[in-house]
């Protein structure tokens, strides 16, 4: 990884934590800024472009910013990014800045997956043994998936907690097939 994404990163941590901003607000808004990078070629050479003025690129950014409804921070924290030509790693620099929100905050990002969505109650009580577990701030996400058979699967960044009839029974055939 290149130094200057971390630095970029610890930057957008700094003014998150020190401003006392919603993490899970700056979140989403580097993330709507990353897909529309995404989704626009255009955007990505204009702003990219050394022979594009940078009142140009900085009133595009206003455009953009105005019509996702993004904070000043995020704002302020793109026109750098774009005004020191670093808008080619805005997708590495973004989901560091992420991630360093989130170390600091005591904040883990969470996918549970099951079977069947899942009521409010069963949800609360997941999230508090995972959330026991990790000694961590949780921001879930919810997913499907008809092939587990039952139970859940938790993931916490890399820590998988499968708890699903598919894990269990593969866990059993794998003790089955060692027995000798």
């Amino acid at each position: 990884m290149a130094s200057f994404i971390s630095i970029y990163g610890r930057a957008m941590a700094d003014v998150v934590v020190d401003r006392g901003l919603d993490a899970a607000r700056v979140s989403s808004e580097l993330q709507s800024i990353g897909s529309v990078l995404g989704e626009s070629a255009e955007l990505r050479t204009v702003w990219d472009s050394p022979s594009v003025a940078s009142d140009q690129k900085l009133g595009l950014l206003d455009a953009v910013a105005k019509k996702l409804g993004i904070s000043r921070e995020v704002r302020n924290f793109v026109a750098v990014l774009i005004s020191n030509r670093r808008m080619h790693a805005y997708s590495e620099v973004a989901k560091n800045a992420i991630g360093q929100i989130n170390e600091r905050l005591g904040i883990a990002e969470a996918e549970i997956v099951s079977v069947r969505e899942l009521g409010a109650e069963e949800r609360r009580r997941l999230e508090d043994q995972v959330t026991k577990v990790t000694g961590k701030q949780l921001r879930v996400r919810y997913a499907l998936d008809p092939k587990l058979m039952g139970g859940v699967v938790v993931k916490v960044g890399s820590t998988i907690y499968d708890g699903s009839v598919r894990g269990q029974l593969q866990r059993m055939k794998e003790q089955l097939t060692t027995i000798s």
